[in-house]
């Protein structure tokens, strides 16, 4: 027989409105520790778990929060989406993921799938440059969200970012520190943020120091076949030692990956025939052969202050309209050298 609140209440000493509140994360403050204690083990014991749906109807909320992400296959989205899962799950909130991979149509259906869900708000990862409109709508329509992992000018929600320019910096000034006055760029696609972010940083950068030659800048997809091709692009285009650049900054690990791939096809080197700098620091990075040199971005620190930024909101606690920019660091490893000769 399915065990009901009447006996929690009756195993755990207490009026059925204490277990309510003890099984409840927003309300178990109310009560002392040792009542929220033996309450929950009563619960355990009989095996009663509180019904979502009926406490959803009661309360006009969902306790659920949709997370869309453009690719639940690249490395840097899990350590995002645990700290995101870190503030949700002791605030009483369940994450609801969502992987799109299919542009800006796939977003607005998930959008409309999740809201059919009746999230109490939304943590989104996404990065295009032409969701704005979007962003706008949600807000009038009095959605609460939070924009993680990407900037977004004039923005109406809150938004948590890395610091990429300062990444950017740092990467560049580490190169020019070993010696390299011939320095290239690989980046993702123009239509993202992220590279919006980063290619203005090291054009501004490159500009601020006349004494470095840039010697290409790469478009391609933020994956190892994309980091693999415009590598070869860049290799092909500069196929004597003298005139191709003695290092490279990539749009993101992954593409420093194929990077890597292509450099062996050609028996050239790293760091001895070419230095390389990623940017993340995913999973893993460390292992790469050699260890990567990378800027790393605090990944799990911003699933954590989208998703406190997030429960402010839905707590009516402020929380909303502000950007937040966390340092970087770089991560000096094995990938880069002073050039050669």
């Amino acid at each position: 027989m399915t065990a009901t609140i009447d006996d929690v209440a009756r195993v755990a000493g207490v009026h059925r409105s204490t277990v309510s509140r003890a099984l409840n994360p927003r309300t178990q403050v109310k009560l002392s520790p040792e009542t929220t204690r033996r309450v929950q083990r009563a619960a355990r014991e009989l095996g009663y778990v509180p019904n979502a749906v009926a406490r959803g109807l009661r309360t006009n909320e969902s306790m659920s929060v949709g997370v869309v992400i453009p690719d639940l296959l690249n490395p840097i989205f899990p350590p995002i989406i645990s700290g995101i899962d870190s503030i949700l799950r002791p605030a009483g909130y369940t994450a609801l993921v969502t992987d799109i991979q299919g542009g800006l149509d796939a977003y607005e259906v998930a959008l409309a799938s999740l809201r059919q869900r009746r999230v109490d708000g939304f943590i989104l990862a996404t990065a295009q440059l032409d969701e704005g409109e979007s962003f706008h709508r949600l807000h009038e329509q009095g959605v609460r969200a939070v924009l993680v992992n990407r900037a977004a000018a004039s923005s109406p929600f809150p938004v948590v970012h890395g610091d990429d320019a300062g990444g950017m910096r740092e990467a560049l000034d580490h190169l020019a520190t070993l010696g390299h006055v011939r320095i290239a760029h690989l980046h993702g696609p123009e239509w993202l943020s992220t590279t919006e972010g980063r290619r203005a940083a090291f054009d501004e950068w490159s500009r601020r120091h006349p004494e470095v030659t840039v010697t290409g800048s790469y478009c391609g997809p933020l994956t190892p076949e994309g980091g693999q091709e415009i590598m070869s692009d860049l290799l092909d285009a500069s196929p004597e030692a003298w005139s191709r650049p003695t290092a490279v900054v990539t749009g993101n690990d992954l593409m420093a990956l194929g990077a890597l791939r292509a450099l062996r096809a050609r028996g050239l080197h790293c760091p001895g025939d070419m230095s390389i700098v990623g940017f993340n620091d995913m999973p893993f990075a460390d292992e790469f052969s050699p260890p990567l040199t990378t800027v790393r971005v605090p990944l799990r620190q911003l699933g954590i202050e989208s998703a406190r930024l997030l429960v402010q909101q839905l707590h009516d606690e402020g929380g909303g309209g502000m950007e937040l920019t966390l340092p970087v660091t770089l991560m000096v490893r094995g990938s880069t050298a002073p050039p050669p000769g």
